[in-house]
């Protein structure tokens, strides 16, 4: 997964959180579900009452991860990430596969994140993440994708989810709409994410529509189209009820709170007010109000640990130094945000640094970029090993 940035605007400020309040990792339990029917008040904060769910695939790629350590400091650190809730990117076809599994171990007061992220053209400014259905396959994406996990959830009433709806799309259509990969791809992520939304407008189900970062959607002249670009979403779903409002910072490196921003002193960041993903997250909840959405956000916290290590506010791949952040805590101190989450599942890459492969993006080339890197998705065991190193707070 990885970040498009616009080519239309420059990027300046924000940077990476700075610890708080945060939940003390729990240990794994075996219950299942719960006695009787979920039902998400979504007008409510659910993440006060649900504790989001380490996942098992997420815990399976630690613990291999862990066997390989020889300093038994850092094995004793990064085991404590099993225990670490985080979303499962169901990211293919064949990965819904991975859903029912994941479902095996979840306590009825546990939450299973779940990110829905396989648009046909997907990631229209970028070669990274490119996904499997190619511009046009909206039939595909609608009755094998979403309808299959549609059909799991339906089969699964007595457990919570909360998903992330579709990342870099709907934020590429309002900044990188110059592209002709985005104009091909325009119609295809509108009509799919409101599909998506009605869909999965189910009583178990909080959703959160993906909205960038303050370094993306957070600029001036984006903070308004942006605002209306997911409301019309949201409209054309039907204004579905078990919608919370966004995610943001997925994947990113945003700080929560810092002031000023990492890029405040960059020639146009006068542009930009939203030097932190806590005012973008105010400031753009105010702009979706107007538009008509529901504007509560979770803020994916799980590699903003560490400030002042992207050259430009757009780096996005793989960025060294790097280290894990605030675990996911429903405690924000601010009423927008709903909570801090682990999105991005920390030690998997965001791209390849192979400048020959079909996927390399020159994001993943850059200076600031950890390199060598696997494609996206594959797993990094040194950068991991640094992301533990660098934690705040740590481990």
């Amino acid at each position: 997964m990885k970040f498009s940035q616009s080519t239309v605007l420059a990027f300046a400020a924000t940077a990476l959180a700075a610890p708080s309040a945060t939940t003390k990792e729990q240990p794994r339990q075996a219950a299942v579900g719960c006695a009787s029917a979920v039902t998400l008040d979504a007008s409510t904060n659910v993440w006060k009452k649900y504790t989001l769910h380490a996942n098992k695939f997420y815990r399976d790629e630690v613990t291999a991860a862990v066997s390989a350590l020889s300093d038994s400091s850092l094995a004793s650190a990064a085991a404590k990430l099993a225990d670490v809730g985080s979303f499962l990117w169901l990211d293919t076809i064949e990965n819904i596969g991975k859903l029912e599994p994941a479902l095996q171990d979840v306590p009825c007061d546990h939450i299973l994140g779940l990110v829905i992220y396989d648009l046909p053209g997907r990631d229209c400014a970028a070669k990274a993440s490119n996904g499997e259905l190619k511009v046009g396959e909206i039939s595909r994406y609608k009755s094998e994708y979403i309808d299959k996990v549609v059909s799991i959830l339906k089969d699964h009433p007595k457990t919570a989810f909360a998903l992330v709806i579709e990342p870099d799309s709907l934020p590429n259509l309002v900044t990188n709409s110059d592209l002709q990969t985005c104009k091909d791809s325009a119609a295809g992520y509108r009509d799919g994410v409101a599909y998506a939304l009605k869909q999965l407008n189910l009583p178990n189900v909080v959703m959160y529509i993906d909205a960038g970062h303050g370094g993306w959607l957070g600029w001036d002249a984006n903070l308004k189209p942006g605002a209306q670009e997911l409301a019309k979403a949201y409209t054309a779903a039907g204004k579905p009820k078990q919608v919370r409002g966004i995610a943001t910072n997925v994947a990113g490196w945003n700080a929560w709170d810092l002031s000023p921003g990492e890029f405040s002193k960059a020639s146009d960041a006068k542009y930009n007010a939203c030097q932190n993903e806590k005012t973008y997250v105010t400031t753009f909840g105010a702009a979706l109000k107007t538009a008509g959405m529901p504007n509560h956000a979770i803020v994916d916290t799980g590699r903003n640990a560490v400030t002042g290590l992207r050259k430009e506010w757009g780096n996005w791949c793989n960025v060294k130094g790097a280290g894990f952040g605030v675990r996911p805590t429903a405690t924000t101190g601010t009423e927008l945000a709903d909570a801090f989450v682990w999105v991005k599942p920390g030690g998997e890459s965001d791209g390849t640094s192979d400048s020959s492969a079909n996927r390399f993006d020159s994001f993943c080339g850059k200076e600031d970029a950890f390199q060598p890197s696997p494609e996206a998705g594959q797993w990094n065991q040194v950068y991991f090993e640094e992301l533990i190193k660098n934690a705040k707070p740590a481990f």
